[in-house]
């Protein structure tokens, strides 16, 4: 038993993963759609939305923690601290038609894209994706504040939010 607590205790230290601050550059040319279907990237969703604080979740609908989540993510959308905070939803949905279903099933509000169920594309690799949901904040100084949070009331997202506006 002890060498098994000891061989969890190293393998969980070994995956740890030191947290961005900024999303490298390869990370920023991963092209995405939107509800249009034009492309874009990372670096031009970001881009159009300079000086605000962002909150991005990685979700897909599928996903039954994220479903779970998305009314703690409609909770925070009205916190009066939130006001001014860009959500940006980033799907990793297994096709188009069920990315559009889904925000149509669960009132996803925001700016939604589409990844596909790529979990080793430049985006995804660069911030170590592990898990969905998958909530960052990103401050108005483009600096990432919350690097990785797995629940939408995850204190630190509201902090990060808070500190920012």
């Amino acid at each position: 038993m002890k060498a098994l607590i000891i061989a969890l205790v190293v393998m969980l230290s070994c995956s740890s993963t030191t947290p961005l601050t900024e999303f490298p550059a390869q990370a920023l040319q991963q092209e995405v759609l939107d509800t249009s279907g034009s492309t874009k990237t990372i670096k031009e969703i970001l881009d159009s939305h300079k000086g605000k604080t962002i909150v991005i979740d990685i979700w897909a609908s599928w996903c039954k923690d994220c479903i779970k989540g998305m009314p703690k993510v409609k909770a925070l959308q009205n916190n009066k601290d939130a006001k001014d905070v860009v959500f940006v939803f980033l799907s990793m949905d297994k096709s188009k038609e069920a990315w559009l279903n889904g925000i149509a099933r669960f009132g996803v509000s925001g700016d939604n894209y589409f990844m596909g169920n790529d979990w080793k594309n430049d985006f995804n690799t660069a911030i170590d994706l592990d898990w969905i949901p998958r909530y960052m904040v990103v401050g108005k100084d483009g600096k990432i504040k919350v690097f990785k949070a797995i629940k939408a009331d995850d204190e630190a997202i509201l902090k990060a939010i808070k500190e920012d506006n």
